[in-house]
C-alpha cells in the first residue's frame, strides 16, 4: 500500500515561523500553500517553504503524528527539521 497521507512542516524561512499540517493530497496542498491560495495562517505569515515531510499509509496514524508535532515545543521541531534537512532546503514536490 502506498503511503498516501503526509504530515508536513512549512517554514517562512530558516528558523522562521513554522506550520504543521496533514493531508491526503500532498502535491495539491503544497501548491495551495505556495500560491497562498487559502486565507489563514500560512498566507498571513508567508509560510511556504516545505522543510519536512513524513508519509503514512493510515490516516489515523498521520493525524496522531500531526497532533504530536503540534504539541511539541519549537526547539524540538527545529531539531526534527535539521536532522533531515540541515540546510532548510525547500522540499517542494512540484519543483522540476
Amino acid at each position: 500500500m502506498l503511503d498516501r497521507y503526509v504530515v508536513y512542516i512549512l517554514a517562512s524561512g530558516r528558523n522562521g515561523t513554522l506550520y504543521v499540517g496533514v493531508t491526503g493530497e500532498f502535491v495539491r496542498r503544497v501548491e495551495q500553500h505556495k500560491a497562498m491560495a487559502v486565507p489563514g495562517f500560512t498566507r498571513r505569515y508567508r509560510v511556504t517553504r516545505l522543510v519536512y515531510a513524513e508519509r503514512f499509509a493510515d490516516v489515523r496514524e498521520a493525524i496522531s503524528r500531526e497532533k504530536q508535532l503540534k504539541g511539541w515545543n519549537r526547539a524540538w521541531k527545529l531539531r526534527l527539521i535539521e536532522a533531515s534537512n540541515p540546510d532548510w532546503l525547500d522540499l517542494d514536490p512540484t519543483a522540476c
